[in-house]
């Protein structure tokens, strides 16, 4: 079960997420369970797999600011970074990127268990 230390640990900026729920310790451990099971992080691999960077740039920016909104550090980071690529439509390897955010996306998942 997902806590406020292992969320620390992890990486995320739990005080600055805690304040954007009011203080609400509950609410931000539920929002954190749901950006868990989001199925836009499959969405973006498959995208940028099948050369569909329009598609790719919507779900990586739509991830970007659910887990920003949640101060999860660990995965916004590489968030912004393949968005901001994406943006430009930028012709490059994006496997490392998507091989970070996906890897910290499966650290989060076994907090949630």
């Amino acid at each position: 079960m997902i806590t406020i230390d292992a969320l620390k640990e992890y990486g995320a900026n739990v005080d600055e997420g805690l304040s954007r729920c009011m203080g609400n310790e509950a609410l931000y451990l539920k929002l954190v369970g749901i950006i868990s099971s989001e199925d836009k992080f499959e969405t973006l691999k498959e995208s940028i797999e099948s050369k569909d960077l329009d598609g790719a740039f919507e779900s990586a920016h739509a991830l970007k600011g659910a887990v920003g909104n949640l101060s999860l550090t660990p995965l916004y980071d590489p968030l912004v970074q393949i968005t901001e690529l994406l943006r430009s439509r930028e012709d490059t390897d994006y496997s490392e990127l998507i091989t970070e955010i996906i890897n910290k996306k499966t650290e989060l998942d076994n907090l949630c268990k």
